[in-house]
């Protein structure tokens, strides 16, 4: 009877050590002193793309040196609903996507021209609020990056400014520079470097298992709170390419409906950052750990 009791205490134990992570516990603040408002010149030309370092070029383009915020994807909501580029429908934000090429090869489905859902605003893990009248960002999140948002909603608002997602090339050669290296700062990762799961940044609670994200820019060489960080940008001065979150791409491939994201989340080991790493999902798709930045 003692041990089939001490056998329930220790399950219950763990049950309580599993518990998830409070989304919407108090965090810290902090500034980074990076504009995201900023974009970074690629010229064109050779660069080494993929695992095994085969040789590609682009043309000249310029990217965001940060994922797009928080901030910023309420900007872009408060004035797209205004001229009515996006709509309310059901607790959704939703746009037009002009639909894609449908092919009919297995397990292919169709991407027809309509409305498409941006965001999802009933989520628990959605910092978008939205009061009736006016978008805004929950208190703390404003620099972080946008996050539950599907790839039709971050195509969406590239595409209202004018710019696109980026290609999985155009991607890695930001992230990579002209040389070999697996992470954008180099050929090594610390926990200075990245938001990766237990890189123990001071937005991570690792009594509950749970890791948010950090401020866009956050790895830039300064200490906050005794934790100090070290300068990650990439050869090109573009921060959090590996590690915060995941980063939604452009490509729209012939017979696939599901669209590819590069860069490794808080919630990845540090090896699933190195910069030729691919994750997918379908573009109705949206999680705490997946942003996105813009290309033009």
């Amino acid at each position: 009877m003692k041990r089939i009791f001490l056998t329930l205490c220790l399950c219950a134990a763990l049950l309580a050590s599993c518990a998830p992570a409070e989304l919407n516990a108090p965090m810290p603040t902090f500034d980074t002193g990076i504009d995201p408002n900023t974009w970074a010149q690629v010229p064109a030309g050779e660069f080494h793309f993929g695992q095994f370092d085969e040789i590609e070029s682009t043309d000249a383009y310029e990217i965001m040196i940060t994922d797009v915020t928080a901030a910023q994807y309420a900007d872009f909501l408060n004035a797209a609903l205004a001229d009515g580029y996006v709509k309310m429908d059901n607790e959704k934000i939703v746009g037009f996507y002009p639909g894609d090429e449908y092919n009919g090869i297995k397990h292919e489905e169709r991407i027809d021209a309509g409305d498409w859902s941006f965001i999802p605003l009933n989520d628990p893990s959605q910092r978008i609020k939205f009061d009736g009248a006016i978008f805004s960002v929950q208190s703390g999140y404003e620099n972080h990056p946008m996050t539950t948002v599907t790839w039709f909603g971050s195509w969406g608002y590239c595409n209202y400014y004018d710019a696109r997602l980026p290609t999985e090339m155009e991607w890695e050669k930001a992230a990579r520079g002209s040389d070999e290296r697996p992470f954008p700062w180099g050929d090594e990762i610390l926990r200075g470097n990245a938001n990766f799961y237990s890189s123990r940044d001071p937005f991570e609670d690792m009594s509950s298992f749970g890791s948010r994200t950090t401020p866009v820019g956050f790895y830039n060489g300064q200490t906050y709170d005794g934790f100090q960080t070290v300068n990650s940008a990439s050869p090109y001065g573009l921060y959090d390419m590996a590690g915060n979150v995941w980063q939604w791409t452009g490509d729209v491939y012939e017979g696939i409906h599901y669209r590819f994201m590069r860069g490794g989340s808080k919630d990845t080991y540090d090896m699933d950052l190195r910069l030729w790493v691919r994750n997918n999902a379908t573009p109705t798709y949206f999680s705490p750990g997946v942003g996105f930045r813009c290309v033009r």
